[in-house]
């Protein structure tokens, strides 16, 4: 049901996109660009004469379906029971372990030309009390 919601959102999202841009505004619109009307206050579009009330119906059908689809997803996906985020797995804090009683000390050398940093040793060593505060404050 999401997926099929999710879906049908984007559709519309393109179609309300469309819309508006195929309307003739101030500057003339994307409408002109393509040959409707040629400015001066002339209401055809490259539908035709008619297409400017057809164009203001269908941004209104369409913005309604967009606003609709939009609370649909968010109340169906606040009801779901997975997330998104539950597959992955989170990495330690840079430089510091899980336990937080090793710290990872590197060496690295950067190249002043490219700037691309090399590791030149690392090693894991237990943490001071030095580290533990500097860990904490970050």
């Amino acid at each position: 049901m999401y997926t099929l919601v999710l879906i049908l959102h984007v559709i519309v999202s393109l179609i309300l996109i469309a819309v508006i841009l195929f309307q003739a505004g101030k500057g003339g619109g994307l409408a002109d660009t393509f040959g409707g009307g040629g400015g001066g206050g002339s209401q055809t579009t490259i539908f035709g004469q008619k297409a400017s009330d057809f164009l203001v119906k269908a941004t209104e059908v369409s913005a309604v379906l967009f606003l609709c689809t939009s609370l649909t997803l968010a109340f169906l996906s606040s009801r779901r029971k997975a997330s998104i985020m539950e597959n992955v797995k989170i990495a330690p804090a840079a430089g510091k372990s899980q336990s937080g009683d090793t710290v990872t000390v590197k060496k690295v050398n950067i190249d002043p030309k490219t700037g691309k940093e090399t590791i030149v040793k690392q090693e894991t060593r237990p943490a001071t009390e030095q580290d533990k505060r500097d860990f904490s404050s970050k």
